[in-house]
């Protein structure tokens, strides 16, 4: 009864009675999790690295650390407060996600190099999303709890993305596209910033950047006292950079003592400025309050409301259009540097586990009343010149800002702005693309120029978003591009000598195809014979396109193996009459001189995957290069990569010796197409007396140790190109003895 079952059932679904043997879903797999207890354990053992090397900790590494945080501390308070501004917040959130970042990232980090906290761009973006949501509510909700959310809610996704190890999903956004929208949105914040350093007031400072240039330039006598503290503090900051630098080439031994006086930089001129701001203010005050610059003021010592955070609903709804753009911003510019400087210092970065470590610090953060953090590529860079040695370097920057926020506070009344804003610029400005860069995009591929170039010139002339949205919509469309127009080349063959003794055959394309040299002489294969390399995975964007390659060059250069002369008009297809009545015979005398098509070799080594409308497609080169040639066609395979490949190309009949006549002419059809006839191009009763050219004896199993490389049940299977080119041609010697088969006709 059982067997009876299963009998029919393979009937009913069109299970074939012999078969190759292939990989099954169920040695899959098996294969794919052979342990799951300890793959479980693995996974929740990889959540904290930190486990991985804290009981290794010694003495040398935590001087690295020591030197490394107070570093970046003293750079990360000027700037957390620098980029707040940026954000439209009070400058202690600045502060308040400096702490969080740095700290909650040394547990879950895999790269000892990162810093996060505040960083530009990022705030731009929190900037324009609390814009739009007090335009939309207006008064409703303030600017710190709005910024708070947004934290808490990219920061769920984020860590959720990190969590079910989608990763990945960041490497379709390529370096170019990155580079693009960080140059424009770099360019974006100094046009943003250079007002507040001259003290230039009156239109909007976050409206598209060449009309907050314009707008920059029409304002420029309207500069106010505030320039003499912008403009000094810039010039300082670049001095003192340039200076240590220009020393540290001239004493490369005291190299390392510039390299810590520049990066003090920072901290000096704000304190600098500081102190002038409050010698010039404090007897300038007027009646009604006001001092003559523009100043922080006061700036709450501690941590204010810490707590669980309230998350209002309808704010979230509000928010919802801008969460992509910020969820996105958070995913790229940190893993971009941290690659970066895994890279650098040879190291290997956990992608997922690296957005695990982004979402728990913004999720945390709304703790502390965070705004969004991310990793910054300017703290980072000093974070590794300094010689940082684990991730536990972030939690000595932690106790200086503990430190600025608890006794430091009462001296930030008086930090002017425009300082602030030279701050700003001097580090943004190191974020935009030099030319060099730019020049090696357009070395290494032009397109990619063109998208870095289009992301820069949207976010420019538009908005942040446009420009990211922009670089990725143009990525993707490439990719695409890339993978429904693959490359593919006829190849024919070389013969390289060595020392007049050693030879050996390599296949390279028939055409010039700019790599190989262009006057080695290729010969074409073996007449009959035709090679074709494919150079992407065979799939539903690209098979058509391939189908047509084939079949055309078939139709072009194979003889037809109908007499379409011998064919009355009205038995001929409507869609291929054959030559007209006047041209007939030299139409047949210029077929008579092509070669008859015996075999097809397909080179598979640059496929990786294969899917359902691919193999159709390659079904129905089958059909349309045996209707041609009027006799069945080998089809012989090279260096097929994949065991689903292999299973794939077996289930459309190729490989295995299955006779040409019988196989079907829909492998995967879209609909069941019942009744009806069917096209044929053999004749019935000759086909029985038709000797199938891929038909072989069954081999026994080896019996010796010296076993094939490709199972013998798939004989147009082939290690190699040589080998199958080979097959092929033993196949055409063999045909050429056997004698002609009986004659046909086309219906």
């Amino acid at each position: 009864m059982l067997s009876t079952a299963k009998r029919v059932g393979s009937r009913i679904i069109g299970y074939p009675e012999q078969t190759a043997t292939t990989i099954t879903t169920d040695t899959y797999l098996k294969g794919l999790v052979k342990d799951p207890k300890h793959e479980v354990v693995n996974y929740f053992t990889s959540l904290f690295p930190i486990l991985g090397w804290i009981t290794r900790y010694n003495w040398g590494w935590l001087t690295g650390d020591l030197i490394a945080g107070l570093t970046v501390g003293i750079v990360v308070v000027p700037q957390g407060m620098s980029y707040a501004q940026i954000a439209t917040l009070p400058p202690q959130y600045g502060l308040y996600s400096s702490f969080v970042g740095v700290v909650v990232y040394c547990f879950f980090a895999t790269s000892k190099d990162v810093s996060i906290g505040p960083v530009a761009v990022m705030s731009l973006t929190v900037a324009q999303i609390i814009s739009a949501v007090d335009a939309a509510y207006p008064g409703k909700w303030d600017g710190p709890l709005i910024a708070t959310t947004l934290a808490f809610v990219c920061g769920f996704i984020v860590l959720g993305i990190g969590l079910l190890r989608l990763g990945w999903l960041v490497e379709f956004i390529p370096t170019p596209a990155v580079s693009g929208y960080m140059t424009g949105s770099a360019i974006n914040i100094v046009a943003g910033q250079v007002p507040g350093l001259m003290g230039i007031t009156g239109f909007n400072t976050r409206a598209a950047t060449y009309q907050v240039i314009i707008n920059t330039l029409k304002g420029l006598p309207g500069t106010t006292l505030d320039a003499a503290w912008g403009l000094s503090g810039l010039v300082a900051l670049y001095a003192i950079r340039i200076t240590c630098d220009q020393l540290s080439k001239r004493y490369p031994r005291r190299s390392r003592l510039f390299f810590f006086i520049s990066v003090t930089r920072n901290a000096v001129v704000v304190i600098v400025l500081t102190i002038a701001a409050w010698l010039y203010c404090r007897d300038h005050k007027s009646a009604s309050g006001k001092y003559p610059i523009k100043i922080l003021l006061t700036v709450p010592a501690g941590f204010q409301d810490v707590g669980a955070p309230v998350i209002n609903s309808e704010l979230v709804n509000a928010l919802a259009p801008h969460i992509p753009i910020a969820t996105i911003i958070l995913l790229l510019e940190h893993i971009a540097i941290a690659r970066s400087f895994g890279r650098v210092n040879g190291y290997k970065i956990n992608p997922n586990q690296e957005l695990i470590a982004i979402g728990v610090t913004n999720t945390v953060g709304t703790l502390f009343h965070a705004y969004p953090a991310t990793g910054s590529f300017s703290r980072s860079a000093l974070k590794s010149k300094s010689g940082v040695r684990t991730p536990l370097g972030g939690l000595v920057t932690a106790m200086v800002v503990i430190v600025a926020l608890y006794g430091l506070t009462p001296a930030f009344y008086w930090i002017p702005n425009a300082g602030l804003s030279a701050v700003i610029i001097h580090a943004v400005a190191d974020l935009v693309a030099s030319p060099a860069q730019a020049y090696s995009y357009w070395r290494v591929s032009p397109l990619e120029f063109i998208i870095w170039l289009a992301a820069v010139l949207v976010t420019i002339f538009s908005s942040i978003e446009n420009g990211i949205y922009t670089s990725i919509a143009a990525s993707f469309a490439l990719l695409l591009v890339r993978i429904a127009h693959p490359r593919g080349y006829f190849v024919g063959k070389v013969t390289l000598t060595r020392n007049s003794t050693e030879s050996r055959e390599v296949f390279v394309p028939l055409r010039k195809d700019g790599v190989t040299n262009q006057y080695i002489k290729v010969e074409p294969p073996t007449p009959g014979v035709i090679i074709y390399r494919f150079e992407e995975s065979y799939l539903y964007p690209n098979c058509s396109l391939i189908n047509s390659a084939i079949v055309d060059y078939v139709k072009e250069n194979m003889r037809r193996g109908i007499d379409f002369g011998a064919i009355h008009l009205a038995d001929r297809p409507w869609n291929d009459p054959g030559p007209t009545r006047g041209n007939s015979e030299a139409a047949e005398a210029a077929n008579i001189e092509k070669p008859v098509l015996h075999a097809i070799v397909l080179d598979f080594s640059g496929v990786s995957h294969i899917d359902t409308t691919a193999v159709q497609a390659l079904v129905d080169t089958r059909n349309e290069v045996q209707k041609w040639a009027n006799h069945p066609v080998e089809f012989h395979f090279a260096t097929i990569l994949s065991p689903w490949i292999r299973r794939a190309l077996v289930a459309a009949g190729f490989g295995i010796g299955t006779p040409a006549v019988t196989l079907p002419n829909e492998i995967a059809p879209v609909v069941p197409y019942r009744g009806g006839r069917r096209e044929k191009w053999w004749d019935d009763t000759a086909s029985s007396n038709l000797e199938d050219i891929e038909a072989h004896s069954e081999s026994l199993p080896p019996t010796s140790e010296a076993v094939p490389i490709v199972p013998i049940e798939t004989p147009f299977f082939h290690f190699d190109l040589t080998s199958a080119v080979r097959a092929a041609e033993a196949g055409l010697e063999k045909s050429a003895e056997r004698a002609d088969t009986p004659p046909m006709k086309f219906i």
